[in-house]
């Protein structure tokens, strides 16, 4: 059955592994630059560098904000080693665009990713002009998702209703901290089916037939 969304009016989607599929293997590319960062700033082996930022990305949401607890990194020498990654793997997604132009309300993007990558990516997708703005990790300080407190300040950057807001994620517990401000929760990609949080409110693999779907407030 379709979605009930007639209650939102404002879209929050996370960008990478949401709005394009895991499948596509991009993030698999900006996955072994981490690597290869964290190995020359620790100066740790690879195998070694590769499990510490596992380690940060568990404990901290993002492997950025272990670097800069524990060793002092800048975020901006750290996101650059992204901003020239091919984009090659990335594709219009034609029923994608037509899904989320159906949209009413603002369109907003929430990415622990900076700016400039967010602005690539969605650049390449061909999703730029539908979207509002971009709340990025330097808009709320480098606190990643799932921080309660990177909502709190995105919640008060835009005037958000929570209860008016519908969130897309491909990562569950980045949902937890919106259900508990009342948004609804989208959980998606492949394994969102075997999720049973009950913080969830929805699962799709695929996104557009999700969007495309769903019952709406009004038509956009």
């Amino acid at each position: 059955m379709s979605a009930d969304l007639t209650h939102v009016d404002t879209w929050l989607f996370d960008l990478d592994n949401t709005l394009y599929p895991v499948e596509s293997g991009f993030m698999k590319q900006a996955e072994a630059r981490m690597t290869q960062f964290v190995a020359k700033t620790t100066g740790l082996p690879m195998d070694e560098a590769y499990e510490l930022q596992k380690t940060y990305f568990r404990d901290y949401g993002l492997t950025l904000h272990g670097l800069m607890e524990h060793h002092g990194v800048d975020p901006d020498e750290y996101h650059a080693i992204f901003h020239d990654i091919s984009l090659d793997a990335l594709a219009h997604d034609t029923d994608l665009l037509a899904a989320l132009q159906r949209l009413p309300g603002r369109r907003l993007i929430f990415t622990n990713a900076d700016d400039r990558h967010a602005e690539r990516v969605l650049e390449r997708l061909g999703l730029s002009a539908l979207f509002d703005d971009v709340f990025h990790i330097g808009s709320f300080g480098f606190l990643p998702k799932p921080d309660p407190a990177a909502f709190d300040r995105m919640v008060e950057a835009h005037g958000m209703a929570p209860a008016a807001t519908a969130f897309f994620e491909d990562s569950e517990r980045n949902l937890e901290p919106a259900a508990g401000l009342g948004m609804t929760t989208v959980l998606v990609g492949a394994h969102a089916q075997d999720s049973h949080a009950s913080f969830v409110h929805h699962r799709t693999d695929k996104l557009a037939p999700f969007l495309a779907t769903a019952r709406l407030k009004e038509a956009a």
